[in-house]
């Protein structure tokens, strides 16, 4: 088993259609990242609150999955790096109907001066 393999579980599910953290402090995203160790979804670095990469740094799970349709990428936080990962356990996006930036309801009208760069 190669080191990837290891730290990957692709039998786990996602935990949820939303960041985790901001949904319970009633943040928002722009988009959504997956830990592909424990399933955590977390929201990406241009949103205000970063919370995939927080997760990493709490954790130490170093890769993660886009959780955004038609998107099949992974980064390796440790290598700076996207790589071909292996199919995760399904749903592999939040569902297509869903707001982008999301939540909807919870996206100030500025959201794009908020983002980071």
């Amino acid at each position: 088993m190669t080191r990837i393999s290891l730290e990957i579980d692709a039998s786990v599910p996602p935990s949820g259609r939303g960041c985790v953290e901001c949904l319970k402090e009633g943040g928002w995203w722009l988009h959504l990242r997956r830990c592909a160790q424990c399933g955590h979804i977390g929201c990406c670095d241009a949103s205000p609150r970063q919370h995939a990469t927080k997760h990493f740094h709490e954790t130490g799970h170093p890769f993660i999955a886009s959780y955004e349709p038609d998107e099949a990428w992974f980064y390796d936080y440790r290598q700076n790096a996207f790589f071909d990962g292996p199919e995760l356990a399904p749903p592999s996006s939040h569902p297509r109907h869903q707001s982008v930036p999301g939540p909807a309801g919870a996206v100030p009208s500025n959201w794009m001066d908020l983002l980071h760069d």
